[in-house]
């Protein structure tokens, strides 16, 4: 007998609770506040959502005209500043409302869970025309772009971004302090030339100076910079810096041949060779 009094109370509650869910689910179950816009609908649940099913688009539709929306309000008054950002949804190709909103503040623990706006749900003729809800970037990288956005931008994702110096304009190409800090190394704070000197567009590393166009580093000479750049000073060198290159040895051997300017070894020692290979400074041009 007790077991039938225990079975009914809780069948009592069950009932009383469904009748509850059903008649004040605004109190029962719902997630949050309704955002301003919808406060009057605060009490009336059945208004967006199906029993048992959820929310449903075709409730959302009945009041939000998807050719209105962003330009017309839902009674049809013109906005009078459309918002760009919402007229993209004339363009959707699919009616999907609850992919993107939730019109009620979520719990702190399951905020956020919602997943972002999908750039595939647009058609596929307006997807890469982002001016179209984005504003443009207005730094000095983005500034002398002509290029759409798909060039370097994914839809996924506006970050990392797979930027190519193709696209530049060719006076903006050579320009590469325009968007990048110069380096403050020693090395290159003694560098005038442009970086495409050196650099390729592709990656700064590795750089492509040709040393050969001064010095052919072969045989004894392929060592470290500091052996004749003394103090990392690349805009001197010095032949001293090893074996038998001496002040006194130099000036003994190139004087008996009877050549008095020896002061820039390169302009006739080009390589480890030891024969005047100049540019144009051979031994009988160097004898004053």
């Amino acid at each position: 007998m007790k077991r039938g009094w225990i079975l009914a109370i809780i069948a009592a509650n069950l009932i009383a609770v469904t009748v509850l869910v059903f008649a004040f689910p605004h109190l029962m179950i719902s997630p949050g506040a309704l955002v301003p816009e919808h406060r009057a609908l605060a009490t009336d649940c059945f208004a967006c959502h199906a029993p048992l099913r959820g929310a449903s688009s075709d409730r959302c539709i009945t009041c939000h005209a998807l050719p209105d929306i962003g330009l017309r309000t839902t009674k049809g008054i013109t906005l009078a500043k459309p918002s760009i950002k919402a007229s993209f949804h004339q363009s959707l190709t699919e009616t999907n409302c609850m992919a993107c909103h939730s019109d009620h503040a979520q719990p702190k623990l399951i905020r956020g869970e919602r997943k972002p706006f999908s750039h595939s749900l647009l058609r596929t003729d307006i997807r890469d025309q982002c001016a179209s809800c984005h504003a443009a970037p207005i730094n000095t990288i983005h500034s002398n772009q002509t290029v759409g956005c798909n060039q370097c931008h994914k839809p996924e994702h506006w970050k990392p971004a797979a930027f190519d110096h193709a696209l530049l304009a060719k006076d903006t190409l050579a320009k590469c302090e325009g968007c990048h800090k110069p380096p403050t190394d020693a090395l290159h704070q003694q560098i005038q030339s442009n970086c495409l000197s050196c650099h390729g567009t592709k990656a700064w590393k590795p750089a492509t100076f040709d040393h050969n166009k001064y010095f052919v580093l072969d045989r004894d000479h392929n060592t470290t910079c500091i052996t004749c750049h003394v103090n990392s000073d690349y805009k001197r060198f010095t032949c001293y810096g090893c074996h038998e290159h001496t002040p006194d040895n130099i000036r003994r051997k190139h004087v008996k041949e009877g050549i008095s300017n020896f002061e820039n070894c390169v302009k006739c020692h080009r390589s480890a060779e030891g024969e005047p290979e100049g540019n144009g400074n051979d031994k009988r041009r160097e004898r004053d």
